[in-house]
């Protein structure tokens, strides 16, 4: 058995792991989207170290753009096996992976127009809609934990793992003609006791673990610290400042779980009367996707219910789909709460929010989650006084202001316990995937000092035969 990693090496983008079995058989883990990467980002998408039209199989572990993002291309380029994944992934998929495709169509045409590209020059985009609806139809549901068979060889169990709706770590049984291996792809680890999904369920030992490693350098503060720190950044914006609070927020899972925490706080009368308005037409419909599998969530939310039915739906919430309305947001000098997509804010309307808001020193920027150093998002964070957006050099006179612990990735700590049914001295090998260098790094010596002794931190495109 062999495995290739070709994506999420050394950066948090581009999920995509590959298993090639003795008789070439190749089985794919998430088939993710680079993001957030400045100029290299289509390039790195656009020239993969895959060719589809070799595999058998692709298994998805959840449906965010970064690890399902280039199924669609990789069905261009000729991929016509079964997509294994869970239901509410599935329907998350459906919306996503339109909207994917949706943004590329507008960004190309944006930026061609802008730059007056000829039509020898122009970029094109990765896929289109209609290669979406193809993909969709290859898509195949399966039921968390119970074993599936993929292809001869490999049977696979999808185990829920607390990060987004319908995500799952990925549980592999392999029988090749002289030896039997477990494999378990842990894929993004959510937190333990968060507002919204339930706990990760403990995967059972394997004999190869493929970990994320995201936040594998800091531990989080608890969600209350987060829901305070929202609320003041509220108060302090609209109420004194007068101004905008712009949150760039992930359109699936983040989003809920800011608009779930705001109606927490206006229900027991914390909230001061503003607007506040959601301004993604994506983040509309994946609210809609959420309420559906309200089972999925955790006993927090199920309890709240008894108290307002609608745990994404109050007075002061005003949900954004038309472009209309979206832009006179832009040019309105009204103090609100604009929550928008995406979260690194690279892309999406948020990108227009910040545009228009960002030399105002009566608004502020508040960034709820991970943001690749080279995103927008990322130079944000980072504290730089000038940024390009669309083409224009803008001075960062808008507040920059940081809330970490509202992510759904686990912290070191969170990840480890995790992993309490491993047995590091009987794991072979410990691969390190979706991190950033420095913590990957940081995170490989924690695990070496429990006792996991071949912890490997592989480059993108590096195979190992196991």
């Amino acid at each position: 058995m062999k495995i290739k990693f070709a994506g999420a090496a050394k950066t948090v983008t581009g999920s995509k792991h590959l298993i090639e079995l003795w008789d070439n058989k190749k089985v794919l883990l998430d088939c993710g989207m680079y993001q957030g990467l400045g100029k290299q980002t289509f390039e790195l998408n656009d020239n993969d170290v895959i060719e589809p039209t070799e595999l058998d199989a692709i298994l998805l572990s959840h449906a965010h753009i970064d690890h399902s993002g280039l199924i669609p291309k990789y069905v261009k380029d000729g991929f016509e096996g079964p997509i294994y994944c869970t239901k509410a992934t599935f329907a998350l998929c459906q919306i996503m992976l339109r909207d994917s495709a949706f943004i590329q169509e507008f960004d190309v045409r944006y930026s061609n127009k802008r730059n007056n590209r000829s039509e020898k020059d122009a970029y094109e985009p990765l896929y289109e809609q209609e290669d979406v609806s193809q993909a969709l139809e290859q898509f195949v549901i399966v039921e968390e934990n119970v074993q599936t068979a993929i292809i001869d060889g490999i049977k696979a169990t999808f185990i829920p793992n607390g990060h987004i709706l319908g995500s799952a770590a990925i549980y592999l049984d392999i029988d090749e003609i002289s030896e039997k291996t477990s494999v378990l792809f842990t894929a993004d680890i959510g937190r333990f006791n968060t507002s919204l999904i339930k706990d990760p369920e403990i995967p059972p030992f394997a004999d190869i673990l493929i970990c994320e490693s995201t936040y594998g350098d800091r531990l989080h503060d608890t969600t209350i610290d987060a829901e305070q720190a929202i609320l003041n950044a509220i108060i302090y914006t609209v109420k004194e400042k007068k101004g905008k609070l712009i949150i760039p927020a992930f359109s699936l899972g983040r989003t809920q779980e800011i608009v779930f925490a705001l109606n927490k706080l206006d229900l027991h009368g914390l909230l001061p009367e503003i607007k506040i308005y959601v301004d993604s037409p994506l983040a509309v419909d994946a609210t809609v996707i959420t309420k559906q599998f309200s089972y999925l969530l955790n006993s927090q939310v199920q309890r709240f219910i008894d108290s307002r039915s609608d745990p994404f739906g109050f007075e002061k919430l005003t949900y954004v789909k038309k472009k209309e309305d979206s832009q006179k947001l832009n040019t309105s000098k009204e103090p609100c709460v604009i929550i928008s997509a995406a979260g690194m804010a690279d892309a999406g309307r948020v990108k227009h929010h910040i545009f228009h808001g960002i030399e105002n020193a009566r608004n502020t920027i508040l960034f709820v989650g991970y943001a690749e150093p080279n995103s927008l998002g990322g130079k944000l964070q980072r504290g730089e006084k000038e940024v390009t957006i669309f083409g224009e050099s803008k001075r960062v006179e808008a507040e920059i202001k940081v809330v970490s612990s509202l992510s759904a990735h686990g912290d070191y700590k969170e990840m480890i316990s995790y992993l309490k049914n491993q047995d590091p001295s009987k794991v072979r090998k410990l691969f390190l995937v979706h991190g950033e260098e420095k913590v990957i790094e940081n995170y490989a010596g924690r695990l070496r000092k429990i006792g996991y002794r071949d912890v490997v931190i592989p480059e993108r495109g590096e195979s190992f035969e196991l």
